[in-house]
């Protein structure tokens, strides 16, 4: 009787584990450790920004342990449906197009996407102004969606991270840069690399390509899709989002 029952139990915990319902040990959480002021990785390997802490935070507030796995951008989606992380706390738009793939939380914060360019520039942004320019945008991001569709006549050049868009902007080799741009602010305008340059252009609006905010992703058919977003909900009452906020932003970046 005690081996039946032993049996079913693990039968059980099978089940639970295969519909993503239980969670052994540790949650893990793939970020990406190269997008400051969001996620960044200090000389000693420790991951650190606003996305990191959000990601402790809303674990806390959910009841799990976590533990961060790296991972290069445009890998992201593959690494979570082949289950090498359980979600992606990693500043990632929620996209029609990406929900074809994963399911989202709700949004944890919302920022406009911006052009930068050097101080001055002549240009208009718009289809016939920088026609034959290059504009840098990392490869697999809502950014590079945006710019090949409203941007065609201009040469798209695309990176793997964002600090790799932001050195080659400095050092000339591309015209202009498309990014978040509280990022390109913080991560770009104000450091020593990025004097000399500006925004250019108005806030950048298209729906379909830059979505609806940043959410967590987390696989199709995972319930704990309902953990996060009860978490959410719970940093912005209890006050810990409005400190993780105001520890890396002057402004309120979860959006209207």
């Amino acid at each position: 009787m005690k081996f039946n029952k032993f049996i079913l139990a693990a039968v059980i915990g099978v089940i639970a584990l295969a519909g993503g319902q239980a969670y052994a040990a540790k949650l893990r959480i793939g970020v990406e450790g190269a997008y400051p002021p969001f996620s960044w990785k200090e000389a000693d390997g420790t991951l650190k920004g606003f996305d990191i802490d959000i990601a402790f935070a809303l674990c806390e507030k959910m009841g799990h342990d976590c533990t961060l796995v790296e991972q290069e951008w445009d890998g992201m989606i593959p690494a979570l449906i082949s289950r090498k992380f359980d979600a992606i706390v990693a500043s990632m738009s929620i996209t029609e197009d990406r929900k074809k793939k994963v399911n989202f939380s709700n949004k944890y914060y919302d920022t406009p996407s911006r052009m930068v360019a050097k101080k001055g520039a002549s240009f208009d942004v718009t289809k016939a102004g920088m026609a034959g320019m290059k504009i840098g945008v990392q490869r697999g991001t809502t950014h590079q969606c945006f710019v090949e569709k409203n941007f065609p006549d201009s040469e798209v050049v695309l990176y793997t991270s964002q600090e790799d868009v932001f050195a080659d902007l400095a050092s000339g080799r591309i015209d202009a840069q498309s990014s978040d741009a509280l990022q390109a602010m913080e991560g770009f305008l104000e450091t020593d690399a990025g004097m000399g340059f500006a925004f250019i252009g108005e806030d950048q609006k298209d729906l379909p390509c830059l979505g609806e905010g940043a959410g967590v992703a987390i696989r199709k058919g995972d319930p704990i899709v309902d953990e996060f977003n009860k978490a959410i909900d719970a940093i912005r009452a209890d006050g810990t989002y409005k400190k993780l906020n105001d520890k890396y932003f002057e402004i309120d970046i979860y959006g209207n």
